[in-house]
């Protein structure tokens, strides 16, 4: 469980087919084999580390449903490490497994974002949204997605301020909202059932 709240904005080292290594000082100070991390949203397991590195491996259906498959070496990620029982929830739930991949509209600070049709049902003013792993908080649904408002830290210490137009990001949608949505159907069917 992760909270959108990015540690550090780091680099992609190399990448040979779904094997990936990421230059990451901050994140990989406490590291461990199996550990999780949250590369630009994806939640990810470590399978090797190194002094300021660690290596993951990605599978075919993470790199078709994610912009990880876009990264290459010297492209910039966001990292954020599992949330402890101890630590505040600066952002919001986020369980780092992707939704859909939405397409910018506009770049931050007035950042559009045009989504997928199937994730639009969840969006909602003022509602929480995790966009590249970085927890957000829309400001306007929009036919085709939202609008987030960017404060200069996070365009500073993400990789959202390198985003433009065209550019693919990583969306996750509130897990409360899906589950809650999940949970109706099942109550409209025995509704339905017993009437």
């Amino acid at each position: 469980m992760f909270t959108g709240i990015v540690e550090e904005m780091g680099v992609v080292e190399s990448r040979e087919g779904g094997r990936f290594r990421f230059r990451a000082p901050v994140v990989s100070q406490d590291v461990e084999l199996g550990a999780s991390i949250a590369v630009n949203g994806c939640c990810l397991t470590v399978v090797d580390y190194g002094d300021g590195w660690w290596e993951a491996d990605v599978v075919e259906e993470s790199l078709g449903r994610t912009n990880l498959g876009d990264l290459n070496p010297g492209d910039p990620v966001n990292f954020e490490r599992p949330v402890r029982l101890a630590d505040r929830l600066g952002g919001h739930l986020v369980q780092g497994h992707v939704d859909g991949v939405g397409v910018i509209v506009s770049p931050a600070p007035d950042l559009e974002v045009r989504t997928p049709p199937s994730l639009l049902r969840y969006i909602v003013e003022k509602g929480s949204i995790t966009v590249d792993g970085c927890s957000l908080t829309v400001v306007t649904p929009t036919e085709e997605g939202f609008r987030c408002a960017i404060i200069p830290h996070t365009t500073e210490v993400t990789s959202l301020a390198r985003k433009g137009p065209g550019d693919r990001v990583n969306l996750e949608v509130d897990v409360i909202a899906k589950y809650t949505e999940r949970l109706l159907s099942f109550a409209n069917v025995t509704a339905d059932q017993e009437g």
